[in-house]
């Protein structure tokens, strides 16, 4: 039966904080408010849109509302690629895990039309084989569900998937649901946030690593 690799999006294949950064400056600009650090910004990713825009907006004392993530999110949508970027040694990992037979998808709670519009500018879905964004199913990470549901979509067993990513909804979500996970050190995360799960440092360690996880 083949192995999956799921993984996280920002953070995780992408640096896209700067894109992320820009749109929140813009918003918070367009509204007369100041706009952040990017060491603000990385803390502020990893839950969706709609958090993300809730505390930033909390931040600088706007009330976020609907339209606020709208506007925030159409705005990025047009500049999602502009200076994100993969991670050194990202591209070759997936080209490296595929050639070993493994099946690539995104379980990510980027909307999954952003997710798709930036991995397709970046050429990167080509070595998927699904993309489940923060939308695509009832709940989201650290729900168990989320990748669950995604797994059901392909065909698979999560007891032949490994969850990879930069954050504690990654590991708390692979964990729940059964599904190994895998400590992206690269990304935007703290180190407390692997919460005991085997540690990538590099993105060059991931073949090596995934394999001693979950054996062929």
């Amino acid at each position: 039966m083949d192995r999956i690799a799921l993984f996280d999006l920002d953070g995780t294949l992408l640096d896209s904080a700067p894109d992320i950064h820009a749109a929140l400056d813009r918003l918070m600009a367009a509204h007369d408010r100041p706009g952040f650090t990017r060491e603000e910004v990385w803390r502020m990713i990893g839950d969706g849109v709609a958090v993300l825009v809730q505390r930033a907006c909390a931040a600088r004392s706007l009330e976020s509302t609907p339209l606020l993530v709208a506007e925030f999110l159409a705005d990025y949508e047009a500049h999602a690629a502009d200076e994100t970027r993969p991670f050194p040694g990202i591209p070759e990992a997936l080209a490296a895990l595929k050639a070993g037979g493994w099946r690539l998808a995104v379980c990510t709670n980027k909307p999954e039309k952003a997710a798709r519009i930036v991995l397709g500018d970046l050429g990167l879905t080509s070595v998927l084989d699904d993309i489940g964004g923060g939308d695509s199913f009832p709940v989201r990470k650290p729900h168990p569900g989320h990748p669950l549901a995604l797994l059901a979509r392909m065909g698979a067993e999560p007891g032949r998937a490994v969850l990879i990513g930069d954050h504690q909804n990654d590991t708390r979500a692979a964990k729940a649901a059964g599904i190994a996970p895998v400590f992206a050190a690269w990304g935007y995360g703290t180190p407390e946030m692997a919460e005991g799960a085997p540690v990538a440092g590099a993105p060059a360690e991931l073949v090596g690593l995934l394999a001693s996880v979950l054996p062929g």
